[in-house]
């Protein structure tokens, strides 16, 4: 007899997600399986606290990728969360769905029950939205969300109303009725903590019998019975254990560790595994394909008005922003650097934005290496306007080295290789000069500290780009959800092609890239993923 009905590996977004709905009923039991350990840890709970866990062994995999040319072949640096949590635990917290017309484009890709109006029943069952109940939002999920606008800092309504001398709408909802427009970002916040995947679904669940939690358990291959997953082999404590599931095991890793251990175990192109000794259970030539991203770049300004620099750079702005964290809950140390920001369209012809825009009231220029000190910003006043493009063509790949599951596999993002990226990016570099040239804003800009004046030709501002460029972190579509089994990894039911009892639910099912942040994206194809295998159990497949 099997030890489990279900094993989830990965404590991620999509994981805590499923821990929590598969194991709801009672009728199941559900082994989760996490690499890392607690996300009861300070930082990880402090808002700001992003900043230190950005470089923090501890609870990050702290990825690097391969040279890549199109930054003039400069590697990535891409931190991911190994922690119960995954990356909503280290995140920068910003809460944005994607436009509707990408999960139409999903649905219309081969992907039938992915399209907008199929989705959005499973954001709005995710969420408690502080801005309440509606056609767009629930208020009564596991997820809170929160509309910070009150708490900004000041200086982000200069920018708001730059955006509108610019040409955009105010959106103060751009999870709502539409996507375009300027205006402040929600966040997954609540009372000045982190609310985090593993806070909103998983905690509550681990109270139940039926589920078992195990950290710093590191899943090394998918274990067989012919072409049947069976169950995981996987390191703990220094044993070396195994674990069997008599329904499925779900792969929740992300979107490198998912097609990391489906390469391990002999899924995946048989020209990257044979040459490694690795028997092919399944050749899928698309495990480790298709790899897309958000690459961003910020210009930063001197200003004559104060921002957070001025509160956060002294030792008594320090102090007293600790003071009010520690009593109130409130003050920049319980928000996300990322205040406000906003999406347009770089052609006037496009269906959809195509382009996101990302305000911070504070700039970092003296920041040593390996650091990311959001407690110790710049000695002057002076803030940050930054773009990316939300829907680049640029595709890369992962693939393992070798057979040894601790070493990380070659990553290759592949950023700005095509010229359509590189002319978005422009036109996006190009607005913010724009934005910095409104009324609202150059009255109060002293200088523009990167990339400067100087920098104005088009040959000026993509040497740029590609050497300022860097990842938003939102990787995706390394096993890619569509119809076609060569060029795909799993079908619209999220099933693994080639094997049976194997699914896969996390970011690296996207078809493509959603516009924005994608935690949020994460966590919907958790809950979809829930409903689709509990449909079958209850249905006897």
């Amino acid at each position: 007899m099997a030890d489990f009905d279900y094993i989830i590996i990965g404590a991620g977004s999509s994981g805590c997600v499923l821990a929590n709905r598969l194991s709801e009923n009672g009728k199941h039991r559900i082994l989760l399986l996490e690499a890392g350990g607690s996300d009861k840890r300070f930082w990880v709970q402090v808002p700001i606290g992003y900043g230190k866990t950005y470089y923090q062994k501890a609870v990050n995999w702290m990825y690097m990728t391969e040279e890549v040319p199109g930054l003039n072949n400069k590697p990535s640096y891409w931190p991911r969360g190994k922690v119960l949590g995954g990356s909503s635990s280290i995140n920068a917290m910003v809460y944005i769905r994607g436009n509707a017309r990408d999960y139409d484009d999903w649905a219309a890709a081969g992907n039938p029950g992915w399209a907008y109006q199929d989705v959005l029943p499973y954001f709005i069952k995710s969420e408690a939205n502080q801005m309440g109940a509606g056609r767009y939002h629930g208020d009564d999920g596991p997820l809170y969300v929160s509309d910070v606008s009150k708490e900004l800092h000041p200086l982000c309504q200069d920018y708001i109303q730059a955006g509108r001398q610019a040409g955009l709408d105010f959106n103060p909802d751009f999870n709502g009725a539409r996507q375009d427009g300027v205006g402040p970002y929600q966040i997954t916040v609540r009372h000045g903590l982190r609310m985090s995947a593993a806070k909103a679904f998983l905690h509550p669940a681990m109270k139940r019998a039926n589920l078992t939690v195990q950290t710093y358990a590191y899943a090394t291959r998918l274990l067989f019975e012919g072409k049947r997953v069976i169950g995981v082999e996987y390191e703990r404590g220094g044993r070396r254990c195994k674990a069997f599931a008599a329904r499925e095991v779900i792969l929740c890793g992300g979107t490198i560790n998912s097609p990391q251990l489906l390469q391990l175990s002999g899924i995946g192109p048989r020209d990257v595994l044979e040459p490694l000794g690795i028997d092919v259970i399944h050749d899928s030539p698309a495990v480790g394909r298709n790899l897309q991203d958000h690459v961003g770049v910020d210009y930063l300004f001197k200003c004559n008005k104060k921002t957070l620099n001025n509160e956060l750079n002294p030792w008594w702005g320090k102090l007293w922003a600790g003071l009010r964290y520690i009593f109130a809950r409130s003050g920049p140390l319980g928000l996300s650097i990322n205040q406000a920001g906003g999406f347009f369209k770089t052609a006037p012809d496009l269906y959809q934005p195509d382009m996101q825009l990302y305000f911070s009231p504070v700039s970092y220029t003296r920041a040593p290496p390996k650091t990311r000190p959001l407690m110790n910003p710049d000695p002057f006043a002076a803030f940050l306007l930054g773009v990316s493009n939300c829907r680049p063509s640029s595709r890369g790949y992962l693939k393992i080295r070798s057979c040894d599951p601790h070493k990380a596999p070659e990553i290759q993002p592949d950023y700005l290789s095509t010229d359509d990226d590189i002319q978005r990016m422009l036109r996006g570099v190009r607005f913010i000069r724009e934005l910095a040239g409104t009324a609202a804003l150059k009255e109060i800009i002293t200088e523009e500290l990167r990339p400067g004046a100087a920098c104005a030709s088009d040959e000026a501002l993509v040497q740029d780009i590609r050497d300022n460029a860097w990842s938003v972190f939102h990787a995706c579509s390394t096993c890619r959800m569509g119809p076609d089994p060569q060029a795909d990894v799993v079908d619209h039911c999220l099933r693994v092609y080639g094997v049976e009892s194997l699914r896969i639910a996390d970011a690296s099912i996207f078809p493509s890239l959603v516009s924005g942040n994608t935690n949020a994206a994460a966590i919907m194809v958790g809950e979809k993923a829930a409903d689709l295998i509990l449909s079958d159990t209850a249905l006897g497949r």
